[in-house]
């Protein structure tokens, strides 16, 4: 990703409506969730929650897919993943100390799921 992707991608998220649709939006993974009841939700009016899922869709943090009469989103990881990384790829800057204790916050909170093999 590059350096303006990624300004992108940080102020469409730095806006309280904008984080909380996004993070509702990755709760409903894989499955996604409509736009009308992200709306219903967050309690936001319709017509600006579109408003912000539009700005979240141009930074690519979030696609959509028209479902009968309904627009349902999902979250797009691999542009956040990528934004995460463009950010943490310099950081240790040749000392790998400053970067570790944020990977390990990272980490715990979302461990890989065993997959049943029985």
């Amino acid at each position: 990703m590059e350096k303006e992707q990624t300004i992108e991608a940080f102020s469409a998220l730095a806006q309280p409506s904008r984080m909380d649709a996004f993070k509702l939006i990755v709760m409903h993974e894989p499955e996604g969730i409509a736009a009308g009841e992200i709306s219903r939700l967050l309690d936001i009016p319709q017509n600006t929650m579109s408003a912000h899922l539009a700005i979240l869709s141009r930074a690519g943090l979030i696609s959509s897919v028209r479902h009968s009469r309904s627009i349902i989103y999902r979250a797009r990881f691999e542009n956040l993943r990528a934004a995460i990384s463009y950010l943490l790829k310099d950081c240790c800057a040749g000392h790998p100390d400053i970067c570790t204790p944020l990977i390990t916050d990272i980490v715990p909170c979302c461990p890989p799921k065993e997959e049943f093999n029985g």
